[in-house]
């Protein structure tokens, strides 16, 4: 319990230290008027408290990601708990504070446009298309994942069986997400967003309690952590980098962090919002990797007597209960129910069922601002709303008829990818201000060691030789950094 503990305090510190440190190499202006002020429509530029705006921000870019991408991850053993620390404050944090407060300075702009601007037409163009592609996916996976949730909860009620109510809750969720596309960010989001965000923290906190109280066994740093104790084998680096994303490091929170930009009334405040709740998701992803392992050894063998892979196989075991594919979300219901009885089986729901929701809704809406940066298309007026609003559904919507396993494959991918372009980004800007460009750089040449790797290793990428993919990943990441260098020294001789 220990290496859980003390990786706890290690998140708050990294929060305290290394977040100021990034704050004051990015050089806040407090006096400078933001966006929300100085951009006001009623729709997207609203300024909103502080706290508001944190629970917001943290609830965008969590949503079950933390949770499900934890549970998998805790299946590689303590290393786990390394990239969760480390990808967190070094990488994760820093890239979403970065986009926030880089999309604050140019008035609010979305992740292709801030791509554009440091990078160049060509990256904006590819950009803007795979962000597009990306938001859309995420959307229509979310919604349709939390409408298969509340249609086996559903199951039986007036007569209809849970294909019938699957149909009926996509429609309605559906609805849902197409109001809070179109309606001023302030009417839905900012309303219920607080809430189903405390909810989520208050559940983390409630499984924390239970990780000190409760029978079973957490793995310890001591415990082979540069070994990997996946049932099927699997390689700590670089599958465990892609399997947790959120709670380290993702790049779905490019593109929701431009939207609390619009809404942020004070640059001080950029820390506490962009960099304390990507800290907090990361805090909410190690909970729950250690309660996974935790409550999976409880069920399989008497305390204290565990032996080798036999925790890591009662969790996977678990996880695939039945014979069916990999599904977190009934561990997350087993947990909650078991720790925290009847509100713990509430808070369940809000976690499983609501948080998708919501990841789901600010995809659309991030979807439908970037088309207007695309086309210059103001936003105030719904007419305009509608005209990019009603594409991105009826896409949404034929979407839903397809199988989504092989296109959900390569989203973990991708996502780590935009993240992995956004922080070249950043170290670009960062340069071109005349700042601490490590910050950025480092990051980015280890993510593009990651992505590239992974994408030639993996058995859904090139299914390459494990030693043949690093390789490739080192000289690729080795490749970028010599063109970031040479970018460096002209820009010196340019002054």
């Amino acid at each position: 319990m220990y290496t859980f503990s003390i990786a706890l305090v290690a998140l708050v510190l990294g929060y305290l230290l290394y977040g100021v440190f990034v704050e004051k190499v990015f050089g806040i202006e407090p006096q400078r008027t933001t966006p929300s002020y100085r951009l006001t429509d009623g729709v997207d530029y609203i300024p909103m408290s502080t706290w508001r705006v944190y629970l917001i921000q943290f609830l965008n870019i969590a949503g079950t990601g933390p949770i499900f991408g934890a549970i998998m991850g805790i299946l590689f053993g303590p290393a786990a708990y390394i990239w969760i620390v480390f990808g967190c404050i070094f990488m994760g944090a820093v890239h979403d504070y970065l986009c926030g407060m880089i999309s604050l300075r140019q008035d609010g702009a979305s992740l292709p446009e801030m791509v554009g601007n440091e990078l160049g037409g060509a990256a904006r163009q590819g950009m803007r298309g795979l962000s597009l592609l990306l938001l859309v996916l995420v959307g229509t996976v979310f919604v349709t994942t939390a409408s298969g949730l509340l249609a086996t909860m559903s199951k039986g009620a007036l007569g209809l069986d849970m294909n019938d109510w699957h149909w009926v809750w996509i429609g309605l969720v559906f609805t849902y997400c197409i109001l809070a596309t179109l309606l001023p960010i302030d009417t839905l989001i900012g309303r219920l967003y607080p809430v189903f965000g405390a909810a989520l923290l208050i559940m983390a906190i409630g499984v924390a309690y239970g990780i000190f109280t409760r029978q079973g066994w957490v793995p310890e740093i001591t415990d082979g952590p540069f070994v990997t104790h996946h049932p099927k084998g699997l390689p700590i680096f670089p599958f465990l980098c892609i399997t947790i994303a959120c709670g380290a490091i993702s790049g779905f929170h490019a593109t929701q962090s431009p939207l609390m930009s619009r809404c942020l009334k004070n640059e001080r405040r950029g820390r506490f919002v962009f960099y304390g709740a990507m800290i907090t998701e990361g805090i909410v992803a190690l909970i729950w990797a250690a309660a996974a392992i935790k409550f999976a050894a409880a069920q399989s063998v008497p305390p204290g007597h565990y032996v080798g892979m036999e925790p890591y196989s009662a969790l996977s075991a678990i996880l695939c209960a039945g014979g069916h594919s990999t599904n977190p979300s009934l561990l997350v219901n087993l947990i909650c129910k078991t720790w925290m009885g009847r509100i713990g089986a509430i808070l369940a729901v809000l976690g499983v069922v609501a948080a998708p929701i919501t990841s789901g809704d600010t995809a659309f809406r991030s979807a439908r601002l970037i088309a207007a940066d695309f086309l210059h298309l103001n936003q105030k007026k719904i007419a305009n709303r509608l005209v990019l609003a009603i594409p991105i559904f009826v896409i949404s919507g034929a979407l839903v008829f397809v199988d989504f396993d092989i296109l959900w494959r390569y989203f973990a991918w991708t996502n780590q990818t935009l993240a992995t372009c956004f922080l070249w980004t950043a170290a670009v800007w960062l340069c071109r201000h005349d700042r601490n460009v490590w910050i950025a750089f480092i990051p980015a040449v280890f993510m593009t060691v990651v992505i590239t790797s992974y994408i030639l290793a993996a058995p859904e990428g090139f299914n390459m030789p494990l030693d043949i993919s690093l390789g490739t990943g080192f000289v690729a990441a080795s490749a970028l950094a010599v063109w970031f260098l040479h970018f460096i020294h002209n820009k010196h001789l340019e002054e």
